[in-house]
């Protein structure tokens, strides 16, 4: 009887926590969301040429590279709760001097901080909520969680329908946002643990890459797939005759197949593995490169789309879970941090090799170039099973 205690307490879920931390991922995800094609829109305004509003965009994940190594030794230092309330406030506190600015040059030095101050948010709030989750539930809390902040990020530029991106009430509800944000955080730190431990002295990014390497490959080409997606989509489409307002559904579509089956794929992790069920669907991917020239110009290209983009974002869902399953304490939030610096260098060098491609044989150089980018991920695998 009293090893069943014992047990039954060690899985019990503290869903109050979770859904505090959650929360304040998914309104932070909404402020993210709604400042990307906010910027953009105002810089077009401003008759700024569109490799400047790139280059403008691309100081974000900047931030999130150049300040990933920096977060174990910063939460370490001042404690993961008060890193996190901190910058809560500092992105709030940026993205009003962001509005009040309202110039390009200026805008790339607080694009760039934006991204360094809210990094150490996402990386500990992700930290968190896979910590406070048990191993037996991991995986479709996982699954609710990466759900979640696909729906956010996603509702961001559905703002811009109801205010316009005009003056400031779009800026103060990005700011709000964040401060609301923090107003989460402030209602379940007395929950969460503060993530330090004897071994943190030796936890950081670049001592866990080689620990982790395939996990932190995982990310780098699930992130820069997604991204060069939703970047170059658009250009493949219309390249084979589809008009612009059929490709946005074509593109919501493949959002759906994100939100809609992240818990399902997390409730397959918690019955096999993390590790098989991420095979799957980079098996699923590479198929759906395979099948996309044959599908684009067809009715078939709905349910693709929809599963596809299920498929390349559970390889991120299904990385975050083995990484729990995987380590604890310091060594999370320094994995959690590499998982962040590898999604910014993703982003930064799949989209545009993805574009080269296309420059050079056409039309077949999107799926060509994201097939083989993909396949690498499966090959590794494979090597990674045999050595072991």
């Amino acid at each position: 009887m009293t090893i069943a205690r014992q047990n039954t307490a060690v899985e019990q879920t503290p869903w109050a926590a979770l859904a505090g931390v959650i929360a304040t991922v998914s309104v932070f995800a909404i402020a993210q969301g709604l400042t990307y094609p906010l910027l953009s829109f105002i810089l077009a305004r401003q008759g700024v040429s569109p490799a400047m509003i790139g280059l403008s965009a691309a100081m974000s994940p900047i931030g999130f590279i150049v300040s990933s190594p920096l977060i174990p030794v910063v939460s370490r230092r001042f404690g993961a709760k008060r890193t996190a309330l901190t910058c809560a406030f500092l992105a709030a506190i940026l993205l009003a001097l962001i509005g009040w600015t309202q110039d390009l040059y200026a805008w790339f030095l607080l694009r760039f901080l934006l991204g360094a101050i809210i990094n150490p948010l996402y990386v500990l709030s992700e930290v968190w909520i896979i910590a406070l989750a048990p191993p037996s539930r991991r995986g479709r809390i996982m699954g609710i969680y990466t759900t979640i902040i696909s729906a956010g990020f996603a509702a961001g530029p559905l703002c811009l329908l109801l205010v316009g991106s005009e003056g400031w009430p779009p800026f103060l509800i990005g700011i709000v946002a964040f401060l609301v944000c923090a107003g989460c955080l402030l209602a379940v730190l007395p929950r969460l643990p503060d993530m330090r431990g004897e071994e943190g002295h030796s936890a950081s990014v670049i001592g866990f890459i080689p620990i982790a390497w395939l996990l932190a490959v995982s990310v780098l080409i699930a992130a820069g797939f997604e991204q060069a997606v939703l970047a170059l989509l658009p250009v493949y489409g219309t390249q084979h005759g589809i008009n612009e307002v059929t490709m946005s559904a074509l593109l919501a579509t493949l959002i759906a197949g994100n939100i809609a089956l992240q818990v399902p794929l997390g409730l397959v992790a918690e019955r096999t593995s993390a590790r098989q069920v991420k095979f799957g669907c980079v098996v699923l991917a590479v198929i759906g490169c395979v099948l996309l020239p044959l599908a684009i110009e067809s009715v078939f290209i709905w349910p693709l789309l929809f599963f596809w983009g299920a498929a390349t974002y559970g390889i991120y869902t299904m990385s975050i879970i083995e990484l729990g399953e995987r380590f604890t304490g310091p060594m999370l939030v320094a994995g959690n941090a590499a998982f962040a610096m590898m999604w910014g260098v993703g982003g930064i060098i799949v989209p545009p090799v993805a574009g080269l491609a296309m420059d050079v044989f056409g039309q077949p150089g999107l799926p060509m170039a994201l097939g083989a980018i993909i396949l690498v991920l499966g090959v590794l695998m494979v090597a990674r099973w045999r050595d072991a």
